[in-house]
């Protein structure tokens, strides 16, 4: 996913590696979407992240989204509370990365701060839920407090730390790539752990990026390998904690493989904001949202057939304890 919808480029191990990434705008417009959401009958569901997980549109969406209002952004997250039946408290934020997420005051791509300014999305409008301090620290309290009604928490996180890598020139180079991977890595791994210290023993999803540019694109290539590199630096991170994984990559990939090159803005899996010629904002339409929820719901089911003893481990992986 490390790509805006303008351009990106990498090159082969041993050159210079570099991708054109931004931040996330902010602005006001109008209401987009009507809630969607389930009940709690079969327990709460905790979905943590970025703008993924928040269902964030940008300003040049049409309709042009309402911030002032969390409730008209739809995600994924949505989609697989009233799949399950479950009711989603999403504690995600636009522009969250790894160190935002355990540390309120670290460099963000637009959640709590914005590379050279202070103030972002969670400082001029609502998220979801409010809540003081890092997202980690909230994640914990809530796990603390609702280990036993809890039935499913949810994870993306991690493709801000590469917009700022880059921001900050830090990913130029492929040892700089490299170290920025294996920091998101270390992050993960440690954010994993919080989540499995405050007792939560039910599933933990992590929803891993999807590709933005032509899956089969020769001249995007180095693009989707980009992608490829830290959803392998996030798998990384989960040894050790019960984490299943769900291959949201897979998932657009299948979804646009109708399309020429298979591209997920010609199959109508990312926000349009241009139709002459056609151009993508890098975030989910509402169909690329319910492909997500789909591939979470199916590495759910794997999970649990797996269990059972009747399931075989096919595209999903489930990394145990």
């Amino acid at each position: 996913m490390l790509k805006t919808f303008k351009t990106c480029r990498a090159v082969a191990a041993g050159a210079a590696l570099a991708a054109g990434l931004t931040a996330i705008p902010v602005a006001t417009g109008v209401a987009a979407a009507a809630p969607l959401n389930g009940d709690d009958r079969n327990g709460t569901y905790l979905a943590l992240g970025d703008s993924v997980a928040f269902g964030y549109q940008p300003p040049n969406a049409t309709p042009a989204p309402d911030y002032s209002h969390p409730r008209n952004f739809v995600s994924y997250a949505n989609y697989v509370a009233r799949d399950l039946g479950e009711r989603v408290t999403n504690a995600s934020c636009p522009g969250e990365t790894t160190t935002s997420m355990l540390d309120v005051t670290a460099i963000s791509n637009g959640c709590e701060n914005t590379l050279g300014a202070a103030g972002g999305y969670r400082t001029a409008y609502p998220l979801h839920v409010q809540y003081s301090g890092s997202q980690m620290a909230y994640a914990v309290r809530y796990l603390t407090h609702h280990s036993e009604d809890t039935s499913l928490v949810t994870i993306d996180i991690g493709a801000n730390d590469g917009f700022v890598c880059e921001e900050l020139g830090q990913c130029s180079t492929l040892a700089g790539l490299q170290a920025a991977l294996q920091q998101i890595s270390a992050h993960l791994h440690d954010i994993l752990g919080q989540i499995r210290g405050t007792g939560y023993r039910g599933p933990l999803v992590l929803l891993n990026y999807y590709s933005t540019a032509p899956y089969k694109d020769p001249t995007q290539a180095s693009a989707v390998a980009l992608t490829v590199l830290l959803n392998q630096a996030l798998d990384a991170a989960t040894t050790g904690y019960n984490v299943i994984i769900a291959d949201g990559f897979g998932a657009f990939a299948a979804a646009a493989s109708g399309t020429v090159t298979d591209d997920p803005c010609a199959a109508g899996l990312l926000i349009k904001v241009s139709s002459t010629p056609l151009e993508c904002n890098i975030h989910p339409s509402q169909l690329g949202h319910q492909v997500l929820a789909a591939s979470i719901e199916n590495a759910l089911a794997k999970a649990g057939d797996q269990e059972a003893g009747k399931g075989t481990p096919g595209g999903q992986r489930h990394r145990g304890e």
